[in-house]
């Protein structure tokens, strides 16, 4: 049993991922890493969230519920920011982890990360492919119900749009970061205008009624989740948290950080404070121009408040730039998705040719896995009760990266350098980050915590029978 313990806590050392990931690129600046993080982060959800989270949950509170969620993302957001500065290595908190806590922490976290890219990765395409459908239909353009939903759903075989998007993003980032991070860097700028368009416009269209009472009173919906009151707002936290969860794709493309060490921290913190900022707005106007029960069951609030507030033309241009801009978050996420499957192929973990890199120092085999992956889940499965799922596996890595900045400080200055950002307030905050993390997964619905628990025994399946016996840790202390 000691022997077991011992095998399951073997420590990768750092040097060796240093070595691993030496040959990969180091090609990206603090200017691609907030492009990276803003795009990833201010996804969809900014364009519907928060009026249905107004609606279901919190009514103008919602405000407090993006700001609750902040807060939590923020604090593990400097525990992110120091371990990448000190171990900028590829796969984040799998990486990280796994230097120290051992491999088989590792791999839970890591695992819980895939959830999050494999769904998020077909949630962000079947939501582009609604959008791009529903701005063709005024133009007379409509597709075949077998070629617009997803198998199963409502006469579907294959979402058409989600499949092509998926793998022309899957193709761009094939041919080099470089090139993919100029786009992103264009379609993030586009984004960001059409939301402070938006905001503008809207502004002209407040009524102060429609703030009052700031937080309703609480109550039971029909469902059984909470509205009004602390209780609605906390219920909302649990849902928009899910639109914070992008800076984890800064961590995950570490290794190809230019002077790591200023570049890393610079991009996780300053990418969640843009989307702070632009969500809090968002969600403001928005409650101000309608009374927040318009948004029930409104999938595009955004553009609705602006065409019945009579500004129809502006509202197609915003919702024909959301289109566009949902690609950087498909971007972001590949990105970093592939990176992850790569770093579990490189520690053999999962079979070995993930973990190769082609003759451009590029993980392509990595990415062709994932591309294929997230097209099976999202052309094919009706997957939307799987949200949650998203925060569920995330907020599990959140936890352990929380915590091993106490571990971290301990090697800082021996066998791990002495990073150029620090987590403030140590040793208090890292433990507040754990709580609020904790929290905040508490807040989830029972139904996301059990497929999280499905998809946790999943993990542990193919840990035992595949990676516990190939993994490359272990068979150098086999060695010994």
């Amino acid at each position: 049993m000691h022997n077991f313990l011992k095998r399951l806590t073997l420590k990768e050392d750092p040097s060796i991922y240093e070595d691993k990931d030496a040959h990969l690129k180091r090609v990206l600046t603090v200017k691609d890493f907030l492009a990276l993080g803003v795009g990833t982060i201010v996804s969809t959800s900014i364009f519907t969230l928060p009026g249905v989270v107004a609606a279901e949950h919190a009514g103008p509170a919602v405000v407090f519920s993006f700001l609750v969620a902040a807060i939590v993302a923020g604090l593990v957001a400097f525990a992110y920011a120091e371990m990448s500065a000190a171990m900028p290595f590829a796969g984040s908190a799998y990486s990280w982890i796994n230097v120290m806590f051992g491999e088989f922490f590792g791999w839970i976290a890591g695992w819980a990360l895939l959830a999050e890219y494999f769904i998020a990765l077909a949630f962000v395409g079947s939501g582009l492919s609604a959008n791009f459908r529903g701005l063709l239909t005024p133009l007379g353009v409509t597709f075949p119900k077998a070629l617009a939903n997803t198998f199963g759903t409502d006469g579907g075989v294959v979402d058409i749009v989600a499949v092509v998007v998926i793998a022309l993003v899957s193709w761009l980032l094939a041919h080099g970061v470089r090139e993919a991070a100029r786009v992103e860097n264009v379609l993030v700028i586009l984004k960001v205008i059409a939301i402070l368009i938006f905001i503008i416009v809207g502004a002209t269209a407040l009524h102060v009624n429609n703030y009052v009472p700031f937080i309703p009173k609480y109550q039971l919906n029909a469902d059984g989740t909470a509205f009004g009151g602390w209780q609605g707002i906390y219920a909302g936290v649990s849902m928009i948290f899910l639109s914070y969860i992008g800076f984890d794709s800064i961590a995950a493309n570490s290794a190809e950080a230019k002077n790591p060490g200023k570049t890393m921290p610079r991009g996780i913190l300053g990418s969640l404070a843009i989307a702070v900022v632009l969500f809090v707005a968002v969600a403001l106007v928005l409650v101000g121009m309608f009374k927040y029960t318009s948004y029930a069951n409104n999938a595009e609030p955004v553009g609705w408040a602006l065409r019945h507030a009579g500004h129809p033309i502006v509202a197609s241009v915003i919702q024909g730039i959301a289109v566009i801009g949902m690609f950087t978050a498909l971007i972001g996420m590949t990105l970093a998705g592939s990176r992850l499957i790569y770093s579990f192929g490189r520690d053999g973990m999962l079979p070995s040719w993930l973990g190769k890199l082609n003759k451009n120092k590029l993980p392509n085999n990595a990415l062709l896995a994932l591309t294929i992956v997230a097209i099976i889940i999202g052309a094919f499965c009706p997957f939307a009760f799987l949200a949650q799922l998203i925060s569920a596996g995330t907020l599990i890595a959140f936890m352990f990266v929380s915590l091993g900045i106490y571990g971290l400080r301990r090697r800082e200055g021996h066998d791990l350098p002495v990073p150029a950002f620090k987590m403030p307030f140590y040793p208090v905050l890292p433990a507040i980050a754990f709580l609020g993390a904790l929290f905040v997964f508490w807040g989830l619905d029972i139904q996301a915590k059990l497929y999280a628990g499905i998809w946790f025994i999943l993990g542990l399946i193919i840990y035992f029978g595949y990676g516990i016996r190939h993994s490359y840790l272990g068979q150098q202390h086999t060695k010994k």
